[in-house]
């Protein structure tokens, strides 16, 4: 998976990465379906939670391009969360609900996503919008 540049995407929806975070997510929503009930409010929700967290704050960094410091934050969370998701298939695994198939083909996504994140990280500098150069007032 490669991350759409900053040139070729006109909205965050553009993005490889996101458009990856978004399929990861349903996945997660389709295999937590099936768990049982009683961790409804606490595995299941945080999974889903954290899943959905990590496209939600792709699409804000996206709204933050114009301030590095801000998009690489948005960046930043957006990692931690999809961290946050990968400790949870592994809660999920460890107690049964998914098999070794569909644990290893869930991380592999998410680290796909990762290294996508980290990527547009370590080259912020080519995401960021320029602010527009303004003209020079004459009195």
């Amino acid at each position: 998976m490669g991350v759409t540049g900053s040139r070729r995407a006109k909205k965050f929806e553009d993005l490889d990465v996101y458009q990856e975070s978004l399929k990861l997510q349903q996945e997660i929503f389709h295999f937590s379906k099936k768990w049982p009930i009683e961790e409804r409010y606490s595995l299941i929700d945080q999974i889903r939670r954290s899943s959905r967290s990590v496209g939600a704050n792709l699409a804000e960094c996206w709204a933050k391009r114009r301030y590095l410091p801000h998009f690489t934050s948005k960046l930043t969370d957006s990692d931690g969360e999809l961290s946050e998701t990968k400790h949870w298939l592994l809660t999920a695994k460890l107690c049964g609900y998914l098999d070794d198939e569909n644990y290893n083909a869930l991380v592999n996504q998410a680290k796909s996503i990762g290294r996508s994140i980290g990527s547009m990280i370590r080259n912020a500098e080519k995401w960021v919008q320029k602010a527009p150069k303004t003209e020079r007032q004459v009195d």
